[in-house]
């Protein structure tokens, strides 16, 4: 049924200034438009909609991720910006916060301004 539509993701913010300043200006993504609900963003083809919410919660698992072919150069562009990694102390994770999964991936998290969790994953 949905197979062939196009997938739109979703990333609650409270504050819309700081969450463009940090999707559009840190991470790079196009802002194709921006209103009182919601900033929306080109991720490759994908819409990306950061919709304002008054209170938010953010969770603790990803919510949001990128497949990426060098996942460490990424990091360190990451870095530059002022943007590290979370590191767990449940995980084996690297200097860099990255987990080797058991299915062979490399994966490593940062959080957006509303403590989002995101994703890189290599593999």
């Amino acid at each position: 049924m949905l197979t062939n539509m196009a997938l739109i993701a979703f990333v609650p913010t409270t504050s819309p200034e700081k969450a463009k300043a940090f999707y559009q200006g840190l991470l790079g993504l196009e802002l194709l438009s921006a209103d009182e609900f919601a900033l929306v963003f080109n991720a490759r083809g994908t819409m990306l909609r950061v919709v304002t919410v008054p209170v938010l919660k953010p969770q603790e698992f990803t919510i949001l991720g990128w497949q990426v072919p060098d996942l460490l150069s990424q990091i360190h562009s990451l870095n530059k910006k002022k943007i590290y990694c979370e590191k767990y102390p449940f995980l084996q994770q690297d200097e860099f916060g990255i987990w080797k999964s058991p299915g062979g991936a490399s994966v490593a998290w940062f959080k957006d301004p509303d403590g989002n969790l995101l994703s890189l994953t290599q593999g």
